[in-house]
């Protein structure tokens, strides 16, 4: 008899012991017999009786089955005849000991699914010893190793997301009063901050060795739990660890810069937040966060923005680290004096003296003295005028202000803005009482030089010792620079060199040997033949310069520019080789229009290009037809400019204004309007460059798309440029609006995405999507009925098909509603946590309320039935309290998830209309059909 094959013959081993246990046979022979089984595909020592290739099969094919099974077995007789020590090694060793991914899905899913019991609670026995025994590390790790097997897929990872980041919600909605400790957020999230850095530690040990690693799960994990609120746990446990290890270790700095930009962009917000507020000093925060704000628009935003300008609940050691973590680098310092422009106008705005708070104007002036003392000289030289005219506009608004703090807050900005600039020698002095706030302001511009405090349980190494310790020669030599008193040994005085004060040469620049070319043909010939890499990257600085100033050269020589520029490589690394270049092509495209725009189209389908370089090509005809389509506006007359330029400061005498406007602008100000309408007249139409010239870069495009090449197949395998080819199509339909040849452009569109509507790559479908928009949008409705009839009822009827397919890829989650609730009606979520509210109306039951978490999963406790149907839901600003009106007058309070219900005693007697809470939520406003409105206070009590 022939022998089978591996994989066969394991599949009727585990199918005949599946077949044992399910069974429900009281014989512990055969059920041990058959788990002993199961177990030895899952041994890894060299007395294993199975192979690797069956192992690995069996890891991927029969694990998670089997788990589904003994959970579904788990009330047998057989299970319960086993004894203790039976139990433990052979029934719970097989969710310890294989694919930590699929045993947490089969035991949440198992928790979710059990009756309260010795059952259920025997599964979270399961799951703590899972926790507790590092099963999360090995999961995550197995996922920086790039994926956990042949079954990952982007469903799973979500889905195992959720179920990692909302493990303890999950639990305490089943469990209820009977939690355990390990499931409660304040024990969960520090350990999965724990099992995340062993990952990390693994990680970094693994990239030494040489291996490759990936950090996107982990990365999606931090920000998940970041944005649900639990930054605070869990960056307090990772944000040190990361700390130490960072400073002197190359590989840590790199691994926790990859983590930071494989955050999902819905959470990197809330991951630098919390990452802000953990790290001790701005050195830390720069080690461990890298050169992410220059890279990350968010991540720019959120720093260098909302946390200065926006929020003000932080404290002052947040500002330090923020502007010491943009000062710190010579990257990032054109950050700061971005910054500190911002604050500068935000500090001397007259508007925000008087309309925002003053916790957040007293946030505001910490920000703009830190960004001050953070200065250079020369960047401050630099910054003076705008300095100066920050400080007396915003002194002006803070003395003119009748609230004390306000105007003493502004008298110790302007002492201190004064003395760092030190106008004329002078300064300025106020008189007032100096108090802890005061005093605090003034402390903020002396610098702090000291290092940031480290754990003390760690141990130094040699390196960071050395580091450390100097810090008293820094202070001998401060007092060396000071002046000290004349010495009587002459001698000695005169062969000293301690007073010799040292020549800052930080600002000094490396003085060039080559200079810029002049000439755009000198440009041409350096970008061609030139072998020096300085050359070369001046060449490319300045040509978008020489080729917007002289037009009639660049018209000459503009196609052969362009295709060196478009076959140019960056041989030399130049930094933002790829800006520059792209920046070049634009301009000459803009310059010289129909030749280069002729060349661009016809090399896109040409031969021995890479894919690139066609995405270079319609990247930058995108951008030229961006820059073509803006309004021509007229030109100033230069003698003009320069002559309004000289008068700064003009006399308010030489510009008279009509009594009647300035009486009607005052007027209009004193004037609070409930609704305003259109104030302004509507935008007039003005001719711009692209609309003559728009068929040029649209029609070439759709002439050769449906020839393949040996190296490019555009209706083949190459979708990505197909996507991008369509949108840039797309792109050039919409910026033609209004131009004559738009009806024309939009028939060739539609015609073209018609054949690949159903395009399997879905970029190219939503490309095409776009596509069809634009057309809409741009030809006029007339042209739309007569040129386009034809194609307007097939549209319709595939927009319809993409409604209901496409678009349910925005959709992640299913609400899993109970049988018993009616239709929809109402559903809110929480202003600030993941609960859903649904309120639904039911012929047979009347009315009913139910909650949802995040993920859909449905809160049985919240349920609230009465025979009227719900009319208005509004959930609490802060609390999880959702008040519900009825359509019989009644006023509900629902606590989530212990599913309290406090019927409020108020009387109405017609169907609620209005429910508001105030902006604490110590009150709430009820009001009927009726008319007759109730308010409601010290609700505190009913919570």
């Amino acid at each position: 008899m022939d022998l089978l094959p591996p994989n066969s013959e394991l599949r009727l081993s585990v199918a005949q012991c599946l077949r044992t246990l399910a069974a429900a046979s009281t014989d512990n022979t055969d059920v041990t017999a058959a788990l002993r089984t199961l177990h030895s595909y899952l041994d890894e020592g060299a007395d294993s009786r199975s192979s690797s290739v069956q192992r690995a099969e069996f890891r991927r094919a029969h694990f998670t089955r089997t788990l589904q099974l003994l959970v579904s077995n788990i009330q047998a007789d057989w299970f319960h005849s086993l004894t203790a020590a039976q139990r433990t090694e052979l029934w719970d060793g097989l969710f310890l000991r294989g694919p930590p991914e699929q045993t947490l899905l089969v035991l949440m899913q198992g928790i979710g699914e059990l009756r309260a019991g010795t059952s259920l609670n025997h599964l979270v026995s399961i799951t703590e010893r899972f926790l507790h025994r590092g099963r999360l590390a090995d999961l995550l790790w197995s996922y920086c190793l790039g994926g956990a097997g042949p079954s990952d897929s982007p469903q799973l990872r979500e889905t195992l997301l959720g179920r990692i980041v909302a493990l303890p919600d999950l639990t305490a909605n089943k469990l209820h009063p009977n939690n355990k400790p390990p499931f409660l957020p304040q024990q969960y999230y520090p350990l999965l901050a724990t099992e995340m850095l062993t990952a990390l530690e693994r990680t970094c040990q693994a990239l030494k060795d040489g291996t490759d690693c990936s950090l996107t799960f982990v990365a999606q994990t931090l920000g998940k739990v970041c944005i649900q609120g639990h930054s605070g746990l869990v960056l307090a446990v990772m944000a040190p660890r990361l700390s130490v290890c960072t400073r002197s270790d190359m590989v840590w700095q790199r691994v926790c810069w990859k983590l930071l930009e494989n955050v999902p962009q819905l959470c990197v917000e809330s991951v630098l937040t919390g990452l802000v507020q953990a790290v001790a000093g701005p050195e830390a925060f720069g080690r461990i966060v890298g050169n992410l704000v220059l890279t990350n628009k968010k991540a720019q935003f959120v720093i260098t923005h909302k946390l200065l300008l926006l929020q003000y609940k932080y404290e002052t050691q947040v500002l330090r680290i923020i502007l010491g973590y943009l000062a710190a680098d010579r990257e990032r310092r054109p950050l700061l004096i971005q910054v500190l422009r911002s604050l500068s106008q935000a500090w001397a705005n007259p508007s925000a003296v008087k309309h925002t708070p003053l916790e957040q104007q007293l946030y505001v002036s910490k920000a703009l003295l830190l960004s001050v003392s953070l200065l250079k000289d020369s960047e401050l030289q630099e910054l003076r005028s705008d300095l100066l005219q920050c400080m007396l506009g915003g002194m002006q608004s803070h003395l003119d202000s009748s609230v004390v703090r306000i105007r003493r807050m502004g008298m110790v900005v302007g002492e201190c803005l004064s003395s760092r600039m030190n106008i004329s020698g002078t300064q300025l002095k106020f008189q007032y009482d100096q108090d802890e706030e005061t005093r605090e302001l003034l402390s903020l511009m002396t610098p702090t030089t000291a290092d940031e405090a480290e754990p003390l349980n760690r141990v130094d190494s040699p390196q960071e010792t050395s580091e450390t310790t100097p810090s008293p020669q820094k202070e001998s030599s401060q007092n060396k620079s000071e002046p000290q008193p004349s010495k009587t040994d002459q001698d000695s005085d005169l062969d000293s060199d301690d007073e010799l004060t040292p020549y800052d040469m930080s600002g000094d620049q490396e003085i060039s040997k080559a200079s810029p070319p002049r000439y755009l043909r000198d440009c041409l010939e350096i970008l061609i033949s030139s072998e020096d890499p300085e050359r070369v990257e001046l060449s490319l600085r300045v040509s978008e310069g020489l080729v917007r100033k002289n037009v009639f050269t660049t018209r000459e020589i503009s196609v052969q520019m362009t295709k060196v520029l478009l076959h140019m490589e960056d041989k030399y690394s130049i930094n933002s080789f790829l800006s520059l270049r792209q920046a070049t092509m634009v301009a000459l495209t803009v310059t010289d229009c129909i030749p280069v725009t002729q060349y661009l189209t016809t090399e896109f389908y040409s031969l021995n290009y890479s894919l690139r370089q066609r995405l270079d090509i319609l990247e930058v005809l995108a951008l030229a037809a961006q820059e073509l389509s803006k309004p021509i506006t007229e030109k100033k007359d230069p003698c003009m400019s320069i002559a309004a330029s000289t008068d700064l400061t003009p006399y308010p005498g030489d510009n008279p204004v009509h009594w009647r406007q300035e009486v009607e602008k005052r007027i209009q100000s004193k004037t609070r309007r409930l609704r305003k309408g259109a104030t302004q007249p509507p935008a007039k139409a003005t001719p711009n460059r692209y609309a003559p010239v728009a068929g040029h870069f649209f029609f070439p495009l759709l002439r050769n798309y449906d020839r393949p090449q040996v190296t490019f197949d555009l209706l083949g395998s190459d979708h990505l440029v197909l996507g991008r080819l369509i949108h840039t199509l797309g792109l050039f339909m919409h910026l033609a609006v209004n131009a004559p040849i738009a009806a024309q452009m939009g028939r060739a569109l539609l015609d073209f995405v018609w054949a690949v509507r159903y395009h399997v790559d879905q970029v190219v479908r939503r490309g095409v999507l776009f596509a069809v928009c634009s057309v809409f949008l741009s030809v006029n409705s007339q042209n739309l009925l007569v040129d386009l009839s034809d194609q307007l009822f097939e549209t319709r009827i595939w927009l319809a098909g993409i409604a209901t397919g496409d678009m349910a890829v925005y959709f992640d989650h299913r609400i899993e509603a109970p049988e018993s609730s009616g239709v929809p009606s109402q559903l809110t979520w929480h202003p600030a946590l993941p609960v859903l509210a649904v309120a639904s109306n039911s012929s047979t039951t009347g009315g009913n309320v139910d909650l949802y978490l995040q993920q859909g999963e449905y809160v049985e406790s919240c349920h609230l039935e009465r025979p009227h149907p719900p009319t208005v839901l509004r959930w609490h600003p802060l609390k999880p309290v959702l008040a519900l009106g009825w359509e019989n007058g009644e006023v509900v309070l629902l606590i989530h998830p212990v599913g309290h219900q406090t019927v409020l005693p108020i009387a109405h007697t017609a169907c609620i209309t209005l429910l508001e809470w105030s902006g604490s939520g110590s009150r709430l406003v009820t009001g009927d059909q009726t008319g007759d409105t109730w308010g409601v206070s010290k609700q505190d009590a009913m919570l």
